[in-house]
């Protein structure tokens, strides 16, 4: 019999895909997301967007009327999460230039376009962090609607800080007063927002800052906070931001020990504080800095000129041509050798990390980004390789208060899944390669390639 359902499987896999009603996965080795062992010859049974059974071969038959996709050779897994993007950017090395270039270009074409690249890599949910509210709202709502491909959309909108400069107005606004404060944050909420995105909040006035997390924890948004600096971190946590962000510090060699013990004081709290204390390190840009200079090859790759114009490619092409030879990077080869210290104080403070890249920042391509994040948190770093693959699928949900749709493949969640060929578990950067990309239901790529009428 089981021999009967993989031919059955065979013939499906090629078969033209399209959104259907009733689909069931076959074959595959399942790592669900909760971080147990994985499920050897799974099936997966889907109705509309969502699973609404799990099991083997042998346990689980698959009922008339589905159509069959094989998984057989592949691990399969809950679609990822890019925890740090920036849709409105895609590689180019010049911010201001990009601004003044791009802004009126974003809502129909940058962001689909990066949306688009994030999906095809196997990233079905992203918080994006950062970028013009107006786009950010039309990208969120279309993607929602079905309007365009995309993963689901969790969104900050602008970041809000002390003092800006006159290029940035349109994607980070200044606050100067606690009432001002709580009038912005009303505004990201209005707007569909999901995330304060806070940077820079030690040079704020306290009660402003505070009014910030205060506003937006009342109104059900999470806070996240640049971490460059110890100064942020002491007062992030001292107002209650939810997610820290990025490996900071520049060149220092280690974090100041003060700053590691209120670390391990928060995450001793857990529930009590509201959860675990979250941290998306964004490590993989600065270890392979030097390797991209070394061999720029990366960057030729045409899997991120999807969906943009040829005016657009060009323009990000010759921003990079001397990838060693950017500003934005100089002092990247001086904080390499202290990203290893700095991911172990973590990790031995107790934070729960997820996985996220900065995607959009010079030469980091959204379709490259998030497999070499995990690839080098398991490599490099020596995270075990399952606690990697939770970053990427599970805490995100969790963080986001979303657990109850997402984040693991089971019943009663939401089908977003990807498959690979070959053991993830073993060879983490074969998710450089995603197979197979299902959203909600829907199937966005198969054999390797995209469906094309489902991208229209």
């Amino acid at each position: 019999m089981f021999r009967f359902i993989i031919t059955l499987c065979v013939l499906a896999i090629a078969a033209p895909a399209y959104a259907q009603d009733k689909i069931a996965l076959v074959g595959g080795r399942l790592i669900d997301g909760f971080g147990h062992a994985p499920i050897a010859d799974s099936v997966i049974l889907i109705d509309g967007d969502t699973i609404s059974e799990v099991g083997t071969v042998d346990t689980l038959s698959v009922p008339d009327g589905y159509e069959i996709i094989s998984t057989e050779g592949r691990d399969v897994l809950p679609g990822l999460w890019e925890s740090h993007a920036h849709l409105m950017l895609t590689g180019h090395a010049d911010y201001p230039h990009w601004q003044a270039a791009y802004l009126d270009r974003l809502a129909d074409e940058i962001m689909p376009a990066t949306a688009s690249h994030l999906l095809l890599a196997g990233v079905t949910s992203a918080r994006d962090l950062g970028a013009p509210l107006e786009p950010s709202k039309s990208v969120k709502e279309r993607i929602d609607a079905g309007e365009i491909p995309g993963p689901r959309l969790f969104m900050s909108g602008p970041f809000l800080q002390a003092e800006i400069e006159d290029w940035q107005t349109a994607y980070r606004w200044p606050v100067k007063s606690a009432s001002d404060a709580r009038a912005r944050v009303r505004q990201l909420d209005a707007a569909g927002m999901d995330i304060v995105k806070l940077i820079d909040q030690d040079k704020l006035p306290r009660n402003i800052a505070e009014a910030i997390v205060d506003e937006a924890h009342a109104r059900g948004m999470k806070v996240v906070a640049h971490a460059h600096r110890p100064d942020e971190i002491r007062v992030g946590l001292e107002i209650g931001v939810d997610n820290f962000e990025h490996t900071g510090l520049t060149t220092a060699p280690e974090y100041p020990p003060d700053v590691i013990a209120a670390l391990k004081e928060r995450t001793a709290t857990g529930r009590v504080a509201g959860g675990p204390l979250f941290w998306t390190p964004t490590v993989e840009g600065l270890w392979n800095f030097d390797r991209t200079v070394a061999n720029p090859e990366k960057l030729d790759s045409d899997c991120w000129e999807r969906g943009l114009k040829p005016d657009t490619i060009a323009d990000v092409r010759a921003s990079i041509e001397e990838p060693g030879q950017l500003g934005y990077t100089r002092l990247t080869p001086l904080r390499k050798p202290t990203l290893k210290r700095k991911i172990a104080q973590l990790r031995e403070a107790g934070v729960v990390f997820l996985v996220g890249t900065d995607s959009g920042i010079p030469m980091k391509f959204h379709c490259q980004s998030t497999w070499n994040e995990m690839d080098v948190l398991v490599r490099v770093m020596g995270l075990p390789v399952m606690d990697v693959i939770r970053s990427a699928v599970y805490w995100p949900a969790v963080m986001m208060g979303v657990e109850d749709e997402l984040g693991t493949v089971s019943a009663g969640k939401k089908a977003d899944i990807i498959a690979v060929k070959g053991d993830v578990l073993e060879y983490v950067s074969l998710l450089q390669n995603v197979d197979f990309v299902m959203k909600g239901g829907v199937v966005y790529k198969r054999n390797g390639q995209p469906v094309e009428e489902n991208f229209r």
